[in-house]
């Protein structure tokens, strides 16, 4: 059921400008830690400063950034069919009113999310030592081929989650509070569930734990690329000749065969390809650099074969 949860990380990349949820959610990722995706799971390797990978002394970090709380609290495919103050009856203490709100979820996936004084921290100066890690993780310490590198980690005083099973899914909750609508009950530390019918997941987080997180990945330096693909295309469209002369059958031979499109998957070809010792600290630079983490990556989390 983990694909319950796609349309929330999708979303929630698009909302807060790139930001990507942890997980599971209740990972830690802080920066400087470097991570693996691979069939679905975010490994966390390790971080650069614990060890000592990158002098800590060399790095300036911007700590406390407030964030724009209309971007930290959205939601997707939820509508609130009733919301209004009730009567209810304590023996002790008589009747009492409390507000209710019944929230109705569209469909498998639909959220609701919400946050208060979410802040982050980041590096301020990621270009002073990015050259010195591509040639440590690549060449020096290690032999990465692939590595993301979180360079903001962001947190908030307390956030909470609905995500929904299915089209039949409603959450009904109720306040004592006076003040009452969608964003003021949901998430609310006084807010008490009555009823949760098919809510996959429903989590209220009151630690400000770093669950949300920018990286940057390993990729290979665009004119690389550009050259290996050019030399790619030129070599496949030889085959035809060369195969029509080595082979002694006769094969069928359609030169179109040999001009399908090339995908990014290129990018790890261009490393497989290279002789021995093309690739080595003083030609690193040359091949590999970083990016930012987009939509793909957020995919990545959700697929279970071939990454």
């Amino acid at each position: 059921m983990e694909d319950v949860f796609k349309k929330f990380y999708r979303s929630f990349y698009n909302r807060t400008n790139g930001f990507i949820p942890t997980k599971p959610l209740n990972q830690h990722m802080y920066p400087g830690d470097f991570f693996q995706i691979k069939n679905g799971e975010l490994i966390v390797l390790g971080n650069i400063f614990r060890k000592n990978i990158i002098n800590a002394d060399d790095v300036v970090f911007e700590n406390g950034i407030k964030l724009n709380p209309s971007n930290w609290n959205f939601s997707e495919g939820v509508t609130k069919p009733y919301s209004g103050r009730d009567t209810g009856h304590n023996p002790i203490e008589g009747d009492f009113e409390f507000s209710k709100q019944v929230l109705a979820f569209d469909g498998f996936g639909s959220f609701f999310f919400k946050s208060s004084a979410s802040e982050s921290v980041k590096f301020a100066n990621w270009s002073d030592f990015k050259d010195e890690l591509i040639i440590k993780m690549t060449q020096v310490l290690y032999s990465f081929r692939e590595l993301y590198i979180v360079t903001e980690s962001a947190t908030a005083k307390h956030w909470t989650l609905a995500i929904a099973g299915s089209d039949k899914a409603e959450l009904e909750i109720a306040t004592e509070s006076e003040n009452f609508g969608l964003v003021d009950i949901f998430g609310d530390a006084s807010a008490k569930t009555i009823q949760a019918r098919e809510i996959e997941f429903y989590h209220r987080e009151e630690k400000k734990r770093p669950s949300f997180f920018k990286a940057k990945k390993l990729v290979v330096q665009q004119e690389k690329l550009e050259v290996f693909i050019s030399q790619l295309l030129s070599d496949r469209s030889k085959i035809p000749s060369w195969a029509n002369n080595f082979y002694q059958y006769d094969f069928y031979h359609d030169e179109l065969s040999y001009s399908t499109p090339i995908t990014t998957n290129a990018q790890a070809s261009v490393l497989d390809m290279l002789q021995a010792n093309q690739l080595n600290p003083n030609t690193a630079l040359e091949y590999f650099s970083w990016a930012n983490t987009n939509l793909d990556d957020v995919e990545r989390l959700f697929g279970k074969y071939g990454n």
